[in-house]
């Protein structure tokens, strides 16, 4: 039987410092582990390059905005999570705001969004944003269609904007299979730990799928633009869906073309 040094053991604090003790006891044979360490691995490296680029955010006073959208249960908060996990908490936030109050509602659309945009040297992270409007809105009859026409109208004008002024945009879209969405949201419900993740519309996302699709794939085709493309990320594999998120976001960042698309990314402008 293996012995374990009980000081080592208690130095363990992190997925990365569990999978260091198993490399150096021998026990990553299994290509299971292996799997979950080259992953713990890759992220780790992922994290460290997007968290020297906050250095030069802040030092340089840019202004970040990322948008995630996506399906439901397609993985957009644990990307967030990993994407925020070492960030400067001062400096980065995630904004993901409730339905519009009553005064809201009678407001231009964009408003209540403008006033979340980031500061000079932050990260605005969006967890749904103004395309609610493209997507859910019309989708559960939450918006006319004189409203969503018109939305889909005025965002392209409106990003051209954010953009001439100086606000890096990165606009990622987190897509999954009808069946992993079915299992994911099956999860839910039995995981006593992730029941409060379900919504009511959440509930309605099987069997309003196919207009989902419609709706997602209008989207792509009208607000997709060069200076602002939609990067849509198909994959049922959640941890490829993360990292292949970190590469799209720190290479808009560095300002340099991604050389290789993996398969499961799609860039639509």
């Amino acid at each position: 039987m293996a012995e374990y040094d009980l000081n080592e053991l208690q130095k363990i604090h992190e997925n990365k410092d569990v999978l260091n003790y198993l490399e150096q006891h021998g026990i990553l044979e299994i290509k299971k582990f292996n799997d979950v360490y080259d992953y713990e691995k890759e992220l780790y490296e992922l994290q460290v390059k997007l968290l020297k680029l906050q250095y030069e955010i802040i030092e340089k006073g840019k202004r970040v905005l990322i948008i995630f959208e996506g399906r439901d249960a397609a993985g957009k908060g644990g990307t967030i999570g990993r994407v925020t996990q070492y960030l400067n908490p001062k400096k980065v936030r995630v904004v993901a705001l409730p339905k519009p109050t009553e005064e809201e509602a009678g407001q231009w659309y964009f408003q209540r969004y403008i006033k979340q945009l980031p500061n000079a040297g932050e990260i605005v992270i969006f967890d749904r944003s103004w395309y609610n409007r493209a997507v859910v809105e019309p989708v559960f009859g939450f918006c006319s269609k004189e409203q969503h026409e018109l939305f889909m109208n005025q965002v392209p004008e409106f990003e051209k904007q954010l953009i001439d002024d100086g606000i890096i945009l990165i606009k990622l879209f987190l897509n999954v299979s009808k069946e992993e969405q079915a299992e994911r949201l099956k999860e839910r419900k039995e995981d006593i730990l992730k029941q409060w993740k379900i919504g009511v519309l959440d509930q309605q996302a099987q069997e309003k799928w196919d207009v989902y699709t419609g709706y997602i794939e209008d989207l792509f085709k009208k607000t997709s633009t060069k200076k602002s493309p939609w990067l849509e990320i198909t994959k049922d594999n959640k941890k490829k869906a993360r990292l292949a998120s970190f590469k799209l976001i720190i290479n808009a960042l560095v300002g340099s073309e991604q050389e290789k698309i993996d398969s499961f990314v799609t860039k639509h402008d």
